[in-house]
């Protein structure tokens, strides 16, 4: 299954050029009609704004792709926000830039770098993640094994998503589908046998760039 980068969260960056305003927003947006509800609710946000341009990556293959000028001259808002996007290969991720006028015409070219370097900022902004398939691992220890797991855990980048301490203690850890094999073999050999491993359900999941 595909593996690609997106955003977790929301990110906003907001520059001033010649007195004009350039606020981005980043998110996450699985799907068209996701992209399309979030660019209507920055349009809630900024009913007085001169612009709304977008543009933004649908799927997970980026093949699904739009971009709109909203106005401004052809060529010069939503290609280039669009480019910011398939420069940085992000996929499900919809970027657009709210200008406000101030007053002084910036020419096709000033246009051009102000909405590719507002874009640009709220890239720089995001949390960017690995979305891949990953199998969800139940580990089991008993109390004495504890610290020795959550070490493990930590020396291997795999937080917990979640904890249950009772009889004995419970983690449950979302592992890259490819790695769960050899992750669950390392474990075991860490904590000499002493931990109950399951192997739970697949999907997909936002991991930590390196």
């Amino acid at each position: 299954m595909t593996e690609y980068r997106s955003a977790a969260g929301e990110a906003v960056a907001e520059i001033v050029i010649e007195r004009s305003r350039f606020i981005a927003y980043l998110a996450r947006t699985a799907g068209e009609e996701d992209a399309r509800a979030y660019l209507a609710h920055i349009r809630a946000l900024h009913p007085l704004a001169t612009h709304v341009c977008y543009g933004f990556v649908a799927d997970k293959e980026g093949n699904l792709q739009r971009f709109s000028d909203d106005g401004e001259p052809q060529g010069t808002a939503g290609m280039p926000i669009l480019g910011v996007v398939k420069a940085h290969s992000l996929r499900e991720v919809t970027l657009a830039v709210v200008r406000y006028f101030g007053g002084i015409k910036l020419g096709a070219g000033g246009l051009v770098r102000a909405y590719s370097a507002a874009a640009a900022e709220a890239v720089k902004r995001a949390d960017l993640r690995l979305y891949a398939v990953c199998t969800e691992l139940e580990v089991t220890v008993n109390y004495p094994e504890v610290s020795a797991c959550l070490r493990f855990f930590e020396e291997h980048k795999a937080s917990p998503l979640s904890s249950d301490y009772a009889e004995k203690a419970t983690f449950h850890i979302a592992v890259q589908e490819g790695d769960a094999e050899a992750f669950s073999r390392a474990l075991a050999d860490a904590l000499n046998g002493r931990a109950e491993i399951a192997q739970g359900k697949k999907y997909y999941y936002p991991f930590p760039l390196e």
